[in-house]
Formats: C-alpha cells, structure tokens, sequence
C-alpha cells in the first residue's frame, strides 16, 4: 500500500508540473501573440500616419503651386493693363498732337518722346507734352522766319547792315509769341 500511495502521489505531483508548465507555455505564447498583435497594429499606425504625412504634403504642394500659377495669371493680367492703358495713353496724345499742330502730323522725334514717357505720371506727360509742343512750335516758328528770311534777302542785300539787322530781330520768334504758343499747347493738353 505504502509504494501504490508513493507512485500515486508521484504522479499527482508529475501531472500537476506538467499542467503547470503547460499553463506557463500558454502564458508565455499568449504574451507572444499580443506582443506581436501589438507590434503590427504599432506598424500599421506607422504606415497610416506616413501615408497621411505624404498625403498632406502632396496638397500643401499642389496648393502652393497653384497659388504660384495664380499670381503669374494676376502678374501677367496687370502687365497686358497697364500695355493697354500706355497704348491708349499714346494714341490719345498722338490724337491731341496731331489735332493741334499746323502740319497735322506728329514728328518722329515726338513720337519717340511720347512713348517713353508714356510709362510716367501724368505730371511728367504733361510736362513732356508741354516741351514737346515747345519744341514743334519753336520749328514751325524758326522755319517760317528762315522762309521769310529767304524771301527777303534779295531785298536786305540792298539795306545798310545795321537795318538788315533790325529786319532780321523784327523777323525772329519774340518771347510773347513763344509763350502763347506755350499757353496754346498747355490748353491743349489740358
């Protein structure tokens, strides 16, 4: 009896290690499996927050880019106004010119004047608009003198040299004449 009680309790004891290690190895592959359940949740939250980084980096691009496309379209819109209000600037001053000279046309040399200044303010168009009617009438004024100078001279070759000179500073643009062509091409541009 005494060796049956010994082998019976022995085996008790056999079976209740093995029932503990086989909860010890269920433990310990339970741990593995939320260790690793664990891991690819921490790694798919990587992946997810990587896509989302990219995601958003992508649209702040995309965004900035169209920002960037937008102001060269308002750039290039106020760049083809501004041509469009110097070219008309310009037709309306060569319009005026042509209106108030003698000749009826407009120099070259005015021409390339307006067009410069034409980029300015409209204090120094005016300004230049007013030199420039200066300048046509100073040319129309000593051109006519030059022709009636040229008509007289057979007749002052005949005068003492002292009355040709007289004849010939009657004969010159006086300053009260330049003036009122200075009010005449002031009016006008006004």
């Amino acid at each position: 009896l005494r060796t049956e009680e010994r082998q019976r309790l022995a085996r008790e004891r056999r079976e209740e290690r093995e029932k503990q290690h086989a909860a010890k190895e269920t433990q310990i592959l339970e741990k593995e499996r939320k260790a690793k359940l664990q891991y690819e949740k921490q790694l798919e939250e990587r992946q997810r927050k990587l896509k989302e980084m990219k995601q958003k980096e992508e649209q702040r691009r995309a965004a900035v880019e169209e920002k960037r496309k937008q102001k060269i379209e308002e750039e290039k819109e106020k760049y083809e106004a501004v041509m469009h209000r110097t070219l008309e600037r310009n037709q309306r001053l060569e319009t005026r010119l042509k209106r108030w000279s003698w000749g009826g046309s407009v120099t070259p040399d005015s021409e390339s004047k307006t067009a410069l200044l034409s980029t300015g303010s409209k204090r120094s168009t005016s300004t230049a608009n007013l030199k420039q009617a200066e300048g046509a009438v100073s040319k129309r004024l000593s051109s006519s003198a030059a022709l009636l100078n040229a008509s007289d001279r057979a007749r002052r070759s005949q005068l003492s040299p002292l009355d040709s000179s007289v004849i010939s500073r009657l004969l010159a643009p006086t300053q009260a004449s330049l003036a009122r062509s200075k009010s005449a091409a002031t009016l006008s541009a006004d």
